[in-house]
C-alpha cells in the first residue's frame, strides 16, 4: 500500500499546514521588545492569523518571516495570498495595525465590508490595544488576504 505524499495529506487537512519550520529567533526578538499590552494583543493577532490559515482552503503552509522589521506572514507553499505584517503604529502608543499590500484592493474591500472598523488608508487595519479584537470581521480579512492571489485566478480562469 502507498502512502499518501505530504503535499495531498495537506490539501485533505490543511490544519497540519498551519507553519512552516519553527518560529525564526528574529521574528521572537521583535515581538519580545514590543511593550507588553501591544504585545499581547500582536500575539492573539498573530495566532488568529495562523489559525485562519488552517482553516482557509487552499492556503497552505505560512513562512513567518521580518519585512520593514515587522512579523510578516506569507503564503510561499502555494503563492494564493498576498503579504500580511502586524507591527505597533509608533506615533500612537495605545495602537497596532494589519498591513496589506498598498497596490491591492484588499482595504478598500474590507472597508466595504465592515465600515465599522478603523483603518489607515489604503494599506491598514487599525486597532486599539484596549479594546477587543473584532476577531469574526479580522478573520474574514485574513482569509481574503491570504487566497488574494488564489481568487483573482480563478476570477481570470472564469471568463
Amino acid at each position: 500500500m502507498k502512502t499518501a505524499s505530504k503535499k495531498a495529506i495537506r490539501r485533505k487537512n490543511p490544519a497540519r499546514a498551519a507553519r512552516a519550520g519553527n518560529s525564526d529567533p528574529a521574528v521572537d526578538a521583535v515581538f519580545n521588545a514590543y511593550p507588553k499590552p501591544i504585545k499581547a494583543k500582536l500575539l492573539a493577532l498573530r495566532r488568529l492569523i495562523f489559525d485562519t490559515a488552517t482553516t482557509t482552503m487552499g492556503v497552505g503552509a505560512l513562512q513567518e518571516t521580518l519585512k520593514w522589521g515587522q512579523p510578516s506572514y506569507l503564503t510561499t507553499e502555494t503563492k494564493s495570498g498576498s503579504t500580511i505584517r502586524i507591527d505597533r503604529i509608533k506615533s500612537a502608543a495605545d495602537q497596532y495595525a494589519v498591513y496589506f499590500h498598498c497596490q491591492t484592493d484588499l482595504v478598500e474591500t474590507f472597508r466595504g465590508l465592515y465600515p465599522e472598523l478603523s483603518f489607515g488608508g489604503n494599506r491598514s487595519i487599525v486597532l486599539n490595544a484596549q479594546d477587543e479584537l473584532p476577531e469574526p470581521a479580522l478573520r474574514h480579512c485574513v482569509a481574503l488576504a491570504l487566497t488574494y492571489h488564489l481568487n483573482k485566478r480563478k476570477a481570470a480562469r472564469a471568463k
